[in-house]
């Protein structure tokens, strides 16, 4: 079943958005198998992001570099044979300096009258994952070191952090009013506690404080890759309210859709300090393809671990997304062996029956696997873009990182 799971994958990263490298993702399908279960999770609070983001165990593993091909990224100098490698460090570690204040200081940001600020503020808990600020000044302070020499954080950098914060967080509280959630992070969701109406408005407010403070960092190219972000969000959104009839151009629409409901933030937040470092091209596109992959690579295991954690764990209902009519990686995978998934795809998974039929063909088939590998794919990519920047702690941490995606159960 391996070798099925591998070809199956690879043909699929033939209909990835433009820059997807396939002479790569061949390389990478020849000598990636297994599957990773350590189970670490990727937690963060205001006071400590290390203590809920354990190192791995030893079964966790580093994806080899074995990438060819692709666009002509920057040569880092390679290290003297004789200098002894140095232990991984954790990204939670390396990046809790620069986030410890992060969440009061966007509840500051966001500080109004009568109860809007306390309906703005309430997914700014510190209970979040934290992981796009955490990549995003992890990046910051690795091209700072690559083309400057120069490990420190700029304010402007540490500003895009924020707003990537915010603008998830808004997208979070808008996707719970659209999908009519009741729970999220394990507590009430803020469209139950506040209702639908304030919910909306409430995102809204985020995404406006967020845009001015944006506009305060004066940065024209900045400013315009962001915005792109919010435009991404909202089309993707629409796409995800619709299905291809045509099978051969559903998983290509699911992984547009990924993009940009998704990994668009990751990828140009990346981009964007990446230019508050005065980076050229050919840099900003590292990190560019490192926010892409890594936030596809996400998403994908997000989808698969909605068919196998609990919901105690994931902190809301699993096979959330079959009961929203959503047929994601598991199940478009799983129609290759069951193609009766088709139909229920078509009417949205409406029909009596049709949520635990789907979620039992998923778990006969071999599409957790496989989704389980093409977010491994992703992360190779990931780390042959970021291997390209010179050696540093944070350079390292963004390596590690792909395998705490890999391994996350929640």
């Amino acid at each position: 079943m391996a070798s099925s799971v591998r070809g199956r994958s690879v043909r699929l990263l033939e209909t990835l958005m433009n820059r997807t490298l396939v002479n790569s993702a061949r390389s990478v399908s020849r000598s990636v198998s297994g599957s990773v279960t350590c189970g670490v999770t990727l937690g963060c609070n205001t006071t400590s992001l290390s203590s809920q983001m354990p190192e791995w165990t030893e079964s966790c593993h580093r994806c080899e570099v074995v990438c060819s091909g692709g666009p002509p990224y920057p040569t880092a100098q390679e290290p003297s044979p004789s200098s002894s490698p140095s232990p991984a460090p954790h990204p939670a570690t390396l990046a809790e300096p620069d986030l410890l204040n992060m969440f009061d200081d966007i509840k500051k940001e966001l500080r109004s009258q009568l109860d809007l600020h306390e309906i703005a503020k309430y997914y700014f808990d510190g209970q979040g994952k934290a992981v796009r600020p955490m990549i995003t000044v992890l990046m910051s302070r690795a091209v700072n070191n690559h083309l400057h020499s120069d490990h420190r954080l700029y304010d402007s950098q540490r500003q895009i952090a924020k707003v990537t914060e915010m603008i998830h967080t808004a997208s979070l509280v808008h996707d719970d009013v659209l999908d009519a959630s009741d729970t999220r992070r394990g507590k009430p969701s803020v469209n139950f506690l506040y209702g639908q109406r304030k919910a909306v408005m409430a995102g809204d407010y985020i995404l406006s404080v967020a845009s001015t403070m944006l506009a305060r960092i004066r940065n024209e190219e900045v400013i315009v890759i962001l915005s792109q972000v919010l435009a991404d969000l909202v089309q993707g959104e629409f796409m995800q309210l619709g299905s291809k009839e045509n099978e051969n151009e559903r998983f290509a629409h699911y992984l547009k859709k990924t993009f940009k409901k998704t990994a668009s933030l990751l990828a140009y937040s990346c981009k964007a300090v990446a230019i508050l470092s005065g980076a050229e091209e050919d840099v900003q596109e590292v990190a560019y393809q490192y926010g892409r992959n890594v936030g596809i690579a996400f998403q994908l295991v997000d989808d698969l671990l909605d068919f196998v954690a609990s919901a105690k764990v994931m902190g809301k209902p699993t096979a959330a997304d079959l009961k929203l009519g959503l047929a994601t990686a598991p199940v478009l995978f799983a129609c290759e062996k069951f193609p009766e998934l088709n139909p229920m795809i078509m009417r949205r998974f409406q029909e009596a029956g049709d949520v635990q039929r789907a979620f039992e063909l998923v778990h006969q088939s071999d599409g957790l696997e496989q989704t389980q590998f093409l977010a491994k794919q992703h992360c190779q990519e990931a780390i042959k873009v970021i291997s390209s920047l010179k050696s540093s702690p944070e350079q390292k941490a963004l390596i590690t990182l792909t395998d705490k995606i890999l391994s996350r159960v929640k």
